[in-house]
C-alpha cells in the first residue's frame, strides 16, 4: 500500500522486454534504500513493483505482461524519468490517500493550461472508469496522489502547484503524453459491495415453491 506522496525522481537503467514480461533496473536517485529488502514493494510511476535485486542507488523487478498491457511500462526508454515511493509503513504520516499500485488504466494528457504559478492538465477518462472519478475526489497519476478538480464529459482537470511539479515527473507532460491512471480504491470497494449486495437481494426476493410452502400458502 502506498499513500500516493513521491519520495523521489529516479530513471530507468535498463528494460529488457520478451515473451513471459520484462525485467527492469531503476536507478533511484535519491531515494533513500538502506531500509529495502528482496521482496519490498516499490511504486515506480504508480506501479508495484516487486524487488528482486537492489543496491545502494538501484533496484531490479520483473513486470508481468499483465502489467506491461495496462501501463506504460511497454513503452518505457532507457533513461526516462519514473516516480519513487516505498510501501508505507504503520507509521508514516498518510499525507495522500489510500493507492494499491493497481494501474487501472493508460490515460492521456489532453490539454494543459497556465493559471498563475499553478498549471491545469485535463487527463482523458476511459468511459468504463467515468463512475470512479468524482469532483474533489482522489485518483493517482503516474504514482501521484492529486485531486479532481473539474470533470467533463470524457475528462478530467488537475490543478498542479509548483511544489508538486518540482518533486515529480509532472513537469515533463504535454499534450499527448501518455499516464498511468490508478481510480480511488475506496471506490471501486463500495462499487463492489452495493452490486453484490443487490443481486443477492434479487435471488433472495423471488417467489420459490419452497418460499409457498414455508408460509402456508400451498402443502
Amino acid at each position: 500500500m502506498f499513500t500516493g506522496i513521491i519520495e523521489a525522481v529516479g530513471q530507468i537503467g535498463t528494460i529488457q522486454i520478451n515473451a513471459q514480461g520484462a525485467r527492469i533496473t531503476v536507478l533511484t536517485g535519491q531515494l533513500d534504500m538502506h531500509d529495502v529488502k528482496l521482496g519490498d514493494s516499490i511504486a515506480t510511476n504508480g506501479i508495484c513493483l516487486t524487488v528482486v535485486d537492489f543496491s545502494a542507488n538501484s533496484f531490479s523487478a520483473d513486470v508481468s505482461n499483465e502489467t506491461l498491457a495496462r501501463t506504460g511500462f511497454a513503452h518505457y526508454k532507457s533513461g526516462q524519468k519514473v516516480n519513487l515511493e516505498k510501501a508505507m509503513l504503520p507509521t508514516t504520516r498518510f499525507g495522500g490517500h489510500m493507492v494499491s499500485g493497481h494501474v487501472d488504466a493508460l490515460s492521456e494528457i489532453v490539454a494543459v493550461e497556465h493559471d498563475g504559478n499553478s498549471i491545469h492538465y485535463w487527463v482523458s477518462m476511459p468511459n468504463d472508469l467515468a463512475g470512479y472519478i468524482a469532483e474533489k475526489g482522489s485518483v493517482t497519476i503516474d504514482g501521484t496522489s492529486l485531486t479532481v478538480n473539474s470533470l467533463s464529459e470524457n475528462k478530467f482537470r488537475l490543478t498542479i502547484v509548483p511544489h508538486t511539479t518540482e518533486q515529480t515527473i509532472i513537469s515533463s507532460y504535454q499534450v499527448g503524453s501518455k499516464v498511468n491512471l490508478e481510480v480511488d480504491l475506496i471506490a471501486r470497494y463500495i462499487e463492489r459491495l452495493l452490486t453484490h449486495k443487490t443481486a443477492e437481494n434479487k435471488q433472495q426476493s423471488g417467489v420459490t415453491h419452497e418460499l409457498l410452502a414455508r408460509n402456508g400458502f400451498i402443502k
